[in-house]
């Protein structure tokens, strides 16, 4: 056993590069994509056509879709033009009306196993809008009809435009509202966070990939993903989506999930999913933690005038040229940078944040897509609202920081003219059809928005096929060989930080009886285990523990002792059997007290019950290292500075911590 204090694993186990192997030749040898990888664009290759209303016309031996239905190959129909040429011709087409609805990105809405028809129409037919988010949590064939079903509403609209379906993350364990979707056959895998521990950009890029192939099986073109944040204020609720507290190392893992998700780093090709990288900038540095959904959350601080480190990440991004990003709701309070105070607005009405520092130090000319709800309206009950209570309320959702008392039309002509190409959770263009009529927005900036947006579908592939098999994709997403890759990345990311006596791995020969917490006594019945209630009766002791979100801001990282999971691990300690703490690290959580009870303690990122106990009994052996420091109290967490990693005065385990072992004989 030997542990390693400062330096990041860098070394994954062979059972990984084999897994990788293996599935590396499962998509060598399946393809549910009727599109193919090729380069978009001034290409004599056929592509493969999908229509269900759309007819086929026939010039030069070639078969191209008559989208208009005007019997002629009108040039945004050819592909062998560019991107850019077809979208040009094809703004030249549009009504402001049908051009007002690629700079909203709806919801879809969901109704039993599909999308509700008569909602979708009035979405896609009547507003004319062309990229929304889905929400559906269905197997991967039902996700798949419904959105085929999506499709065949866009092309009978007069110029057949198609929709890009976009999703948050789900093929992580959490499930927070607004921020990720339940995984369905989905494959599973750590959150953002224990891709991290496991600290392989190698391995990043292959779950990208394989993300990128169960998303477009089921009609998903866009990822509204990976989070560039950094992880420097313990505190902060969502530092489970992120790559850690290190500002290059999680730029590693962002570049590397980029290419992974686009199929490369030379930007969109036919089978890419676009990736929009979040948030622009600084989100990490939230004041004491709190969620910038609610109105309390607003500010993000820089207390140790730290800002350059949350922006390192993005560079990943750029490099592997993300189609998107997305700005953060959050107020930079009082921040002045090179000079340049910055106004006190979120960072999607913030034209220096979008258009001099994104367009124009950084040179990024893909979408600006913002956050869900920045235009709508937040009254005095919104800003009242706090954690637990949901963000969500009979205001509807509006995240305006700094602009609460503008209108909905005048937040409108801010966000767009700040540099926004796109308005995230909106559904209503019209405000967009009123502000350029109102001369608050010209339609210069309206056609530069919107060209993006086509420029990408293009890109996309899906002018040309649109639809997937939806019985190809019941059988790619989730595969084994996918599941392989994923379980090696679950037991890579595990992070082992304590081991007293050699607790683990656990004989097999010697353990018969566990006592389990929050773990599945069907899975460790299956191994011929005997499950036992009294902790006290047991050979070993396994007790999952989840964040304690303490306090009355629910921001806490510490175990009061009142939680039913501590309870019982301290039962069991208490009983003297050999007893394992599991603790899931969404944040870095203060386990000074869980350390000095426990025998061991393993902690994970998101982990199955079969990788758990393959793990505990020595078939795997963990391999995952901090991708953050744990401090050691909430007092000193209280004192750090939000925007600079890892510096509590006396961390309980620093940043790189893990202990390893391997399995024995016999096992």
């Amino acid at each position: 056993m030997r542990s390693r204090l400062h330096t990041p694993v860098r070394q994954r186990r062979l059972a990984t590069a084999a897994a990788i192997a293996t599935v590396a030749a499962l998509m060598a040898q399946t393809g549910v994509l009727t599109v193919p990888a090729a380069a978009h664009g001034q290409s004599s290759a056929q592509p493969r056509l999908s229509s269900r209303d759309v007819p086929i016309l026939k010039k030069d031996g070639l078969r191209f879709r008559d989208l208009d239905r005007n019997g002629r190959l009108t040039p945004y129909e050819d592909w062998r033009l560019s991107d850019t040429r077809r979208a040009q011709d094809l703004l030249s087409r549009m009504t402001l009306e049908e051009k007002a609805g690629l700079l909203v990105h709806g919801t879809l809405p969901t109704s039993g196993d599909g999308y509700d028809t008569a909602g979708t129409t009035a979405l896609v037919g009547d507003r004319h809008v062309t990229t929304a988010i889905t929400r559906l949590s269905k197997a991967p064939a039902k996700v798949a009809a419904a959105g085929n079903s999506v499709q065949a509403i866009a092309e009978k609209q007069r110029l057949g435009i198609p929709v890009v379906i976009s999703t948050d993350p789900r093929n992580g364990f959490s499930v927070t509202e607004g921020q990720t979707v339940a995984g369905s056959g989905t494959t599973a895998m750590p959150d953002a966070i224990g891709i991290a521990a496991a600290d392989s950009p190698k391995l990043t890029e292959k779950l990208g990939d394989i993300i990128r192939r169960e998303y477009r099986a089921v009609g998903i073109a866009e990822g509204l993903s990976p989070q560039a944040d950094i992880a420097t204020e313990p505190r902060w609720t969502r530092i489970s989506g992120t790559f850690g507290s290190d500002p290059e190392e999680a730029g590693r893992q962002v570049n590397a999930y980029v290419r992974g998700m686009q199929g490369g780093s030379k930007g969109l090709k036919t089978d890419s999913v676009a990736t929009v990288t979040k948030h622009w900038v600084g989100y990490g540095a939230q004041a004491n933690g709190y969620d910038s959904h609610y109105y309390y959350g607003r500010y993000a601080t820089f207390p140790g005038g730290n800002f350059q480190d949350h922006i390192t990440p993005f560079k990943g991004a750029f490099d592997a040229n993300t189609a998107g990003i997305m700005p953060t709701y959050s107020i930079l309070k009082d921040l002045t940078y090179k000079g340049k105070k910055l106004e006190q607005v979120g960072a999607g009405f913030n034209s220096y944040l979008l258009k001099d520092l994104l367009r124009g130090t950084y040179d990024f000319d893909g979408v600006i897509v913002s956050d869900w709800g920045i235009t709508g309206d937040c009254p005095q009950q919104c800003q009242d609202t706090k954690p637990p209570a949901s963000f969500i309320g009979p205001w509807g959702v509006g995240m305006p920081w700094g602009v609460e008392n503008r209108t909905v039309l005048q937040r409108t002509a801010l966000t767009l003219n700040a540099g926004v190409d796109q308005i995230g959770g909106s559904d209503q263009p019209s405000y967009v059809v009123q502000a350029v009529q109102q001369k608050l927005v010209t339609e210069k900036r309206v056609d530069e928005a919107a060209r993006r947006v086509l420029e990408q579908k293009f890109q996309l592939g899906l002018f040309e096929n649109p639809y997937v098999d939806e019985e190809a994709a019941g059988r790619l997403v989730g595969n084994a060989s996918f599941q392989s890759v994923g379980n090696q990345a679950q037991a890579d990311s595990l992070t082992l930080l304590k081991n007293s006596d050699r607790t683990l791995p656990a004989n097999r020969g010697k353990v018969r009886d566990v006592y389990l917490y929050g773990i599945s006594a069907d899975e460790a019945k299956a191994r011929g285990l005997h499950v036992v209630d009294d902790p006290a009766e047991a050979d070993l002791a396994l007790v999952r523990l989840a964040d304690p979100r303490g306090g009355s801001d629910l921001t806490g990282l510490e175990y009061t002792g009142s939680e039913p999971a501590y309870q019982a691990l301290r039962n069991a300690a208490r009983s003297g059997t050999p007893t394992v703490a599991i603790p899931k690290l969404d944040r870095p959580l203060v386990l000074t007290d869980v350390a000095r009870t426990a025998d061991a303690v393993l902690a994970n990122f998101g982990v199955s019950d079969t990788v758990l106990l393959d793990t505990v009994f020595g078939r795997r052996s963990p391999g995952g290292t901090l991708p953050f420091e744990l401090p050691s109290s909430q007092k000193e967490v209280e004192a750090q500075l939000g925007d600079v990693p890892d510096d509590t005065a006396h961390p309980l385990y620093e940043r790189g911590y893990g202990l390893h072992y391997r399995a024995p004989k016999g096992h």
